[in-house]
């Protein structure tokens, strides 16, 4: 069973959607009993990362998202979901995050030729990280569907398994151990995520 982490925010109901389609067992749930039972985490997002960090602290998730982690679970990260892993945020002020992956999220540059936020479908080139991940078996320069206006950057060049190109080619996946995360929307990616959604569920802990 795959826990998909409810602290309040986020497109769960469509994360959810794309499991079923795949035939893949999953719940959303903040039952803690259940996160900790589950095979398989996953932790959408949308909105602001000081609202996420607060929901996750306020609904007690905090705790159980680590454990998992450290225990050698199969997480996802998706879009805020993946930001709030790294350290901090300069969205709103600076902000703590869960400091799993060192980093920083920072705000794309504003200007004339860049559109903040960045949304629309956009291709990513896969690095050398994407092996062993979901993403190992999608097609290099696959498009993919993004709605952001900051973008992380980790400390360990080493993880990231995507960049895509928006005035620069900023880090679009990541990859370390049992971590994967994705700026992107697999649910939102037509074939092309529910295949890189299929490779997270069949991941072996």
């Amino acid at each position: 069973m795959i826990a998909i982490i409810d602290y309040g925010m986020g497109n769960l109901r469509s994360v959810q959607k794309a499991f079923e389609h795949l035939n893949v067992k999953c719940c959303v749930t903040h039952d803690l009993k259940k996160i900790e039972n589950a095979s398989k985490l996953v932790l959408p997002g949308v909105g602001a990362f000081r609202d996420c960090m607060q929901n996750l602290e306020e609904k007690k998730l905090i705790e159980p998202i680590l454990k998992g982690i450290q225990s050698g679970k199969p997480f996802l990260g998706i879009c805020l979901g993946m930001q709030v892993l790294l350290t901090e945020s300069e969205e709103f002020g600076s902000h703590k995050g869960l400091n799993v992956i060192p980093g920083k999220v920072l705000r794309f540059p504003q200007s004339e030729a860049l559109k903040v936020p960045h949304m629309g479908w956009n291709s990513i080139k896969k690095l050398p990280a994407a092996k062993g991940s979901p993403l190992q078996d999608i097609e290099d320069s696959a498009y993919v569907y993004f709605v952001h206006s900051y973008y992380v950057v980790p400390e360990d060049k080493k993880i990231i398994s995507t960049t895509t190109p928006y005035g620069f080619d900023f880090c679009s996946s990541l990859h370390q151990d049992n971590i994967f995360a994705t700026q992107f929307h697999p649910e939102k990616s037509q074939e092309i995520g529910l295949k890189i959604l299929e490779g997270f569920a069949q991941t072996k802990e």
